[in-house]
């Protein structure tokens, strides 16, 4: 079982909701999930235009993808979260919380121009550690 340690360095900002770094020891496995959308079961955008339930999906999508690697949402060591409006990210905070608690793994949230397809408002990509 790794030992995942999060932190800030001293004199950088240690923000509430995410960790400034982490670090794994006794690690013997490392997931990487490939960004996962809000797909409905025929492959196309779910809940177009609707931020909050995409994202929701979205972190559904990665539980399952951690889970079916043999992790837990806790086995997150880091995820980039991409949007289409940066405005969404009041809406993103309290929904990423319900999957991981008060303080998240190391994060990075950049707003990008487009994903892949146009009805996708959110993409987050995962590593994890078992």
């Amino acid at each position: 079982m790794p030992k995942i340690e999060q932190y800030a360095a001293r004199g950088v900002y240690d923000p509430p909701a995410y960790s400034q770094a982490v670090k794994v020891t006794g690690a013997e496995t490392i997931l990487y999930i490939a960004g996962q959308v809000a797909y409905d079961d025929k492959g196309a955008a779910a809940h177009p235009g609707d931020f909050k339930a995409q994202a929701r999906a979205v972190l559904q999508a990665v539980k399952a993808q951690v889970e079916a690697g043999g992790g837990t949402m806790a086995n997150i060591v880091k995820i980039n979260t991409y949007v289409t409006d940066i405005r969404h990210r009041a809406d993103w905070g309290p929904i990423r919380e319900e999957f991981f608690g008060k303080k998240s793994p190391a994060s990075t949230m950049v707003a990008v121009a487009a994903l892949a397809q146009p009805e996708f408002l959110i993409e987050v990509e995962a590593i994890a550690v078992l």
